[in-house]
């Protein structure tokens, strides 16, 4: 019985950040995870209302105490005047510890909000569209912290405090008259400092970052190729590529950290400036009697709280561009396609698959004018046992990628209970079918848990599989059994030993469609007959199998059926008697050679 469940999106809303949030698919998921809740926006907005508003009373305070306290030595005055400066520090202090508070739970909350969702992203991604560089990805992927600090805290408090410069040049020229202007024509070179050096570091920026990602790329290569490096005496030429590469981060660097300079030195000078031409303007103003020396100092106070968020406003733009091109890296993944578009509606299956269909189907990597797969029309039912022959690089491979669902075809259709795989809810395809790559990958942890990737299992089955396959062995040479750790990549295994760590997965998880690229590649002939064993022993006789391998006494042993693929193509497909009665001749460009059969596919 086929069910059909639609993929919940979230409702877009409104959001202080909105009109940012437009021009990058990162930045919509950090401000929609930002302002999900906007009541601690409304709050820390507040807040920094007030801490600003405050930042006026010290002004205030100033006047009062040289204007009238001094000239008179009035002290009762004084310690009022204190006191009531002392509940606007505690009132102060006590707003800046809230904010702080606040901003921090939730940077914390959209941190873990955001890297599960690009990283379930990620383990969703389309294998074919994947970039082919892991430190590129790897650096796509951590430059999103920068972002989010950015934006969740940085630029807030740009956004709230640079207007209210604005308040206090409007306030000091309501005090001290002519040293408003001064302020006031400081402000927009401040402004225009920052948006100079912001188009300076642009192409810096991006070309730094490029070459960033590059460098993690090869750090990546180095790390799990470092064994054929050394043996291929290519050390030298890896250190070659690093030091380039590093000196020419090294030097952009540098000149991005020139202009950094540059812009917050300048943007100092300039507060420096406007503070020397207020004194000097206010000391005229007060000989001419439309000044006094308590107004001269709250407006010197009132100053700093001009000049320095434009100062701030010129080291986030700065930032800004590298946050920038981060977003624009991270919406490079962001755009791949996943195995699981939002957009369509997926459908779920109870029953047991009867048959899988090819139609029309062909692959092509992007950009490539090679086609990788062409197959027209294949039809595999429940209980067949199809063995797939071929040379290197007829096909083999991709077409089982394909068939597990792990890549798209770049036209047609692969048919599973007559619904497309992409059609299909990928955790319900991972349960139907079993896929063991050629090159299986192991992870950090035990062997018990490389072998039961996809959950608790039963110990009598992972007993009985690992006895079959010979595992057992493995487990009694070492004093933990089971427990046996093992480093990423399952260092220190040989090749065969991980396969059979990768078939024993297979035959735990008992998939109803069993996919097998080369899964004796790397065994000994007395191993392959108990991989064979196993195979035929654990599947079901609904099951269908389909194992592709270049050795046709596998074909002999299993096989109700068998295929052989040449340059991506099917060039005989029929009985093991009706292929293979003819034990085929390598031809010197080890390709099969078989007379073409009729197709007993559907």
């Amino acid at each position: 019985m086929m069910t059909e469940q639609a993929t919940p999106q979230r409702k877009a809303r409104w959001t202080p950040f909105t009109w940012f949030s437009t021009t990058s698919i990162a930045a919509q998921m950090i401000v929609r995870e930002t302002f999900l809740n906007t009541r601690w926006f409304i709050i820390v907005a507040t807040a920094t209302i007030v801490i600003n508003l405050l930042a006026l009373a010290t002004s205030l305070f100033a006047i009062q105490v040289y204007d009238k306290v001094v000239p008179t030595l009035a002290f009762d005055t004084l310690w009022m005047l204190v006191s009531a400066m002392a509940g606007v520090i505690l009132i102060d202090w006590l707003l800046k510890r809230l904010r702080g508070r606040i901003l921090d739970q939730v940077s914390t909350q959209v941190d873990k909000a955001i890297s599960q969702q690009v990283f379930s992203h990620i383990m969703h991604l389309q294998l074919d569209k994947r970039p082919r560089s892991l430190g590129t990805l790897a650096s796509q992927v951590s430059g999103l912290d920068n972002v989010r600090h950015f934006l969740s805290a940085s630029i807030l408090f740009a956004l709230v405090d640079l207007p209210f410069a604005l308040v206090f040049v409007l306030f000091i020229g309501l005090i001290g008259g002519m040293v408003g202007w001064v302020y006031a024509a400081m402000f927009p070179l401040a402004l225009l400092l920052g948006f100079v050096t912001q188009q300076r570091l642009h192409t810096l920026t991006q070309s730094q970052l490029a070459r960033s990602n590059e460098r993690q790329g090869l750090l990546v290569e180095a790390i799990q190729g470092a064994e054929t490096i050394r043996a291929g005496n290519a050390t030298a030429q890896f250190e070659s590529r690093w030091a380039t590469l590093t000196e020419s981060i090294n030097t952009q660097s540098i000149q991005q950290k020139d202009i950094n300079n540059f812009g917050l030195i300048t943007s100092s000078s300039l507060a420096t400036c406007a503070y020397v031409l207020a004194i000097l303007v206010g000391v005229y103003q007060i000989a001419q009697g439309n000044l006094t020396m308590g107004a001269l100092i709250a407006c010197s106070i009132l100053g700093g709280r001009v000049i320095s968020p434009v100062a701030q406003s010129v080291n986030y733009m700065a930032q800004w561009q590298n946050v920038a091109q981060t977003l624009r890296n991270l919406d490079q993944l962001l755009v791949l396609e996943t195995i699981t578009p939002q957009e369509e509606t997926l459908a779920t299956s109870s029953s047991t698959p009867k048959q899988l269909q090819v139609s029309n189907l062909r692959f092509a990597y992007d950009h490539s004018p090679l086609t990788q797969l062409d197959v027209k029309q294949l039809s595999i039912n429940a209980g067949e046992r199809v063995v797939v022959l071929g040379t290197i690089g007829s096909g083999k491979s991709t077409l089982l990628k394909l068939l597990a669902g792990l890549y798209r075809p770049s036209k047609g259709d692969v048919l599973l209970a007559d619904h497309a795989g992409r059609q299909q809810e990928p955790d319900a395809m991972s349960a139907t079918i079993g896929y063991l790559p050629q090159t299986v990958q192991l992870f950090k942890g035990t062997l018990l848990d490389n072998l039961t990737l996809a959950g608790q299992i039963q110990d009598h089955h992972i007993q009985d599989v690992c006895q079959q396959l010979g595992l057992d062995q493995l487990a009694s040479c070492h004093p933990k059994g089971m427990q046996l750790t093992l480093s990423e990549g399952g260092e220190g295994l040989s090749g065969g030993q991980k396969q059979l760590v990768g078939l024993g997965r297979v035959c735990l998880a008992a998939p109803k469609i069993w996919l097998l690229d080369e899964p004796t590649a790397a065994l000994d002939g007395r191993t392959e007959k108990n991989v064979l064993t196993c195979l035929q022993a654990r599947m079901r006789s609904d099951d269908m199998l389909v194992l592709s391998t270049h050795r046709p006494s596998i074909a002999a042993a299993i096989a109700t059926r068998v295929i052989v693929m040449a340059e991506g193509r099917i060039v005989a497909d029929g009985t093991p008697e009706a292929v293979l009665g003819t034990p085929p001749k390598p031809a010197p460009s080890q390709r099969f050679r078989v007379s073409p059969v009729a197709s007993t596919a559907g």
